[in-house]
């Protein structure tokens, strides 16, 4: 799938964080291969499911016999390594003038990381947070569940039709696709998942609105 010349509208967007706007993989591959370690199992099966989902999910397919209290737990103790290490959390490549273009775009950010997390990879990135967050605080239901995303678009005032998601995980996709939405795909990781559109990252996104509150997506080329 290519974005080359793509364009798609929208009333809003919806945006994941780890991956789509921050790239935060260094920290997500140190932290998750030391639970890997420390539970036994083989890191790259565990990193191939850690993306995307809150911590307690993944741990609940790698681990379907553990009680889910500890899962709990042992997110909690997770969360709190992952917050605080922000050693080579950058911004995705054209991140920064992409939340700039969203001035007069209602937009927010749909996240399976808690509000601590966000807000320090989205610091540590240096860029700047909209006024919507949907967080993992605020949901029941950890991505691939649509909730996350249908609690955005409700709050923003749209139609789940008329709002793009932009995501890069395989959980977060099947999200956004489940919520009735269109999925831009950001990264390497997100075209395997089968989005409406892909991009290499966010340098490939021009963004125009309307005097009629529709804005046009410009992916690719």
């Amino acid at each position: 799938m290519t974005a080359t010349r793509t364009v798609l509208t929208a009333r809003a967007l919806l945006l994941d964080v780890d991956g789509t706007l921050v790239d935060s993989d260094a920290v997500v591959e140190r932290c998750w291969r030391r639970w890997a370690a420390r539970q036994g199992l083989d890191e790259e099966h565990v990193l191939a499911v850690a993306h995307g989902r809150q911590g307690y999910a993944t741990m609940a397919e790698l681990l379907p016999d553990r009680p889910m209290e500890l899962n709990h737990a042992d997110n909690r103790v997770l969360l709190a390594e992952e917050t605080a290490d922000t050693d080579g959390v950058v911004p995705v490549p054209g991140a920064p003038a992409f939340l700039a273009s969203l001035t007069a775009v209602p937009h927010a950010v749909v996240t399976s990381a808690d509000d601590g997390l966000m807000r320090s990879r989205m610091g540590a990135a240096g860029l700047t947070l909209p006024e919507l967050l949907i967080t993992a605080e605020q949901v029941s239901a950890s991505k691939p569940d649509p909730e996350g995303f249908l609690k955005g678009a409700a709050a923003l005032g749209v139609d789940p039709a008329d709002a793009v998601v932009f995501e890069d995980s395989g959980a977060g996709i099947a999200a956004g696709l489940a919520a009735g939405m269109r999925v831009v795909g950001v990264g390497p990781r997100a075209a395997a998942y089968g989005p409406t559109a892909h991009v290499a990252d966010l340098r490939a996104v021009r963004v125009e609105t309307g005097d009629d509150g529709v804005v046009r997506l410009h992916l690719g080329g």
